[in-house]
């Protein structure tokens, strides 16, 4: 095997463990997400606060990881395939607003209080729910194409 052809492979092997390392993260996040917003029942143990807080840090960590993992390489033009960078060009700004309502709930309840709670939590959950569900079905769009 020729050198361009190892490199082709470990590079591949490494967008792969990528791919399922945030596939992972979007899991849990997700998750997260269903117990926070009481879609899913949480441990009676855990406060409100806490699960915020936990998923505040995962979806970070998640967003960094597409970020950061996944979208700079293509970004800084180590991707050679030119349907993962049609398909990354197209599908990037929409993520990209994704991402901003992610990190301004994020910013907002780093620290939360009773009243933002009371009157705000919820309405920012479904906003950032929306989001993180059209960010999810534009992901899949273009892991599709990085794994064709």
């Amino acid at each position: 095997m020729s050198g361009d052809k190892k490199e082709e492979v470990v590079v591949r092997a490494n967008t792969n463990s990528l791919i399922s390392e945030l596939l992972e993260e979007r899991k849990q996040v997700w998750g997260l997400y269903c117990k926070v917003s009481g879609i899913e029942d949480a441990p009676k143990t855990i406060t409100i606060e806490k699960l915020l807080q936990e998923f505040c840090q995962m979806s970070v960590d998640y967003i960094s990881l597409g970020h950061f993992g996944i979208y700079q390489r293509i970004l800084d033009g180590s991707e050679r395939r030119k349907s993962v960078v049609e398909a990354a060009e197209r599908i990037y700004p929409m993520i990209s607003k994704a991402t901003e309502v992610v990190l301004d709930f994020n910013d907002k309840y780093q620290s939360v209080t009773p009243a933002m709670i009371l009157q705000e939590l919820s309405s920012d959950l479904s906003n950032v729910g929306e989001q993180l569900a059209n960010r999810i079905e534009w992901e899949d769009q273009l892991i599709g194409e990085m794994l064709t």
